[in-house]
């Protein structure tokens, strides 16, 4: 080998080492979490200590040079330090209050726990990786694996110390299903959010994941050891399958297991088994005649790869359709308004779909507000081809809802309810295409508002029925 290129080696296993000594250290740091139920309210102190000397004192010397990012070096200070630690710091105070403040509701410790840690140990596992591999699947699995199991670590340490004669701060008994379930939940959103943004951003990624923890723990879901398995066995199976074959980017796979994951623990298989459909059928049909479509210029971007945009567009009511059932019970409110709300919004998701990928393969489209013949891909162009589909693929939703969501509702009444819907949500994606898409607002935001138009036009429908 020549010099320059042992030079090169070296400088780059340099590099190499030096991030992942800083990677460790921070999760070290993160690992402070872990002392909670023995500090109490302090929790929240070695974290702003930790902040400020990061932010306002340490400018060289071995610790600089442990922590330091690249834009760390180039600013004197070690910022990613001290937001990293100032955001465990503010989860720490909902966690673990001052005795002074009033708080209605508080982060339960586990759950604190595991939103720092995830973030910490996560990354040090992504880095750890990396070393070998260049690949950011992998390198977005070894984070998802590594806060997976720190995190279920964590709850279990936690609830260990809290019920042991140190523990100062008294911690409620988790099940292993539900700390699995939390798990899972904050190495998926710690996992997602550092995809999107940049692998040294742990102060974001560790607000995202604290912020979902804080959301689910006040749900108070019981969950089920085998729903979790279940979502964790199919989604997973699944998210990696979709990857694979090119159907989904890496933050299309990661949004819809999580999304996978959350429907089926606060919701149940049947709303999973109904969301899979879609998914499904809805990937199938991008993908038939696919090189027709691209040919026509109506095919998906990416070559129909499904990327975050994409997910939670057809998705985001559905979530929030899940998230409003688990809470149902602290309100006075009907729950199969949100299982309806659910199908809704899926059947709209459904139809525009069906009839975007099936009504693009044949000629002659005219735009929805002047009903003026236009080119095929034009915004807001139906056929009558891909309207028919649309509907169909509504009413199979509401086929589907009436046997797996456990709707009152009488069948016949139910179907017609959801398909009803769902060409509403169709007819709002057609209008918006056509009026607004492109210019103001994109397709991701007019799907998210043709999704909501099916939701609530289903739950009307049902509410006059």
């Amino acid at each position: 080998m020549a010099v320059g290129s042992v030079k090169y080696a070296s400088g780059v296993a340099g590099v190499v080492n030096r991030t992942l000594r800083r990677d460790a250290g921070f999760a070290a740091v993160s690992l402070l979490a872990l002392a909670a139920p023995v500090l109490g309210w302090a929790t929240v102190l070695p974290f702003l200590a930790i902040a400020g000397a990061a932010a306002f004192l340490i400018d060289e010397g071995p610790a600089f040079e442990l922590f330091a990012r690249p834009r760390d070096w180039q600013a004197g200070r070690l910022y990613g330090l001290a937001a990293f630690s100032l955001s465990a710091a503010v989860l720490a105070f909902l966690a673990a209050p001052p005795p002074f403040v009033t708080a209605t509701y508080s982060m339960p410790l586990p759950a604190f726990a595991a939103s720092v840690v995830t973030v910490g140990v996560g990354t040090l596992g992504a880095t750890a990786l990396r070393e070998r591999v260049d690949e950011e699947f992998l390198v977005i699995s070894a984070f998802a694996v590594a806060g997976f199991v720190a995190a279920l670590l964590a709850q279990l340490v936690v609830v260990a110390l809290g019920n042991s004669p140190v523990g100062v701060a008294s911690v409620e008994a988790i099940d292993l299903s539900t700390a699995t379930f939390h798990a899972a939940l904050a190495a998926l959103v710690g996992a997602l959010t550092r995809s999107l943004l940049s692998a040294d951003d742990r102060a974001a990624a560790t607000f995202a994941v604290g912020a979902t923890m804080l959301v689910i723990g006040a749900l108070s879901q019981s969950v089920h050891v085998l729903d979790v398995g279940l979502a964790l066995g199919v989604a997973l199976f699944l998210g990696i399958v979709t990857y694979a074959t090119g159907t989904a980017s890496v933050e299309g796979m990661l949004s819809g297991v999580l999304l996978c994951l959350v429907t089926i623990v606060l919701g149940g298989p049947g709303w999973f088994a109904l969301l899979l459909t879609f998914f499904g059928i809805g990937t199938l049909s991008t993908k038939f005649r696919f090189e027709v479509k691209a040919k026509r210029g109506v095919a998906e971007e990416n070559e129909g790869a499904r990327g975050l945009g994409n997910v939670l567009g057809n998705a985001a009511i559905a979530l929030l359709a899940v998230v409003g059932f688990a809470a149902a019970a602290d309100f006075p409110v009907d729950p199969d308004l949100f299982r309806v709300a659910f199908a809704g919004s899926l059947a709209a998701a459904m139809g525009d779909t069906l009839s975007s990928e099936i009504g693009g393969l044949f000629d002659n489209p005219r735009l929805v507000t002047t009903w003026k013949r236009v080119s095929p891909g034009t915004d807001g162009a139906v056929t009558w081809q891909g309207e028919l589909a649309g509907l169909v693929g509504a009413a199979f939703v509401g086929v589907l809802s009436s046997m797996l969501l456990g709707i009152s509702t009488p069948m016949p009444t139910l179907v017609a309810v959801v398909a009803v819907g769902g060409l509403a949500g169709m007819t709002a994606d057609s209008l918006l295409g056509a009026t607004v898409e492109g210019e103001r607002i994109e397709n991701e935001t007019v799907n998210l508002l043709a999704t909501l138009a099916g939701a609530l036009a289903s739950v009307l429908l049902l509410l006059l029925a």
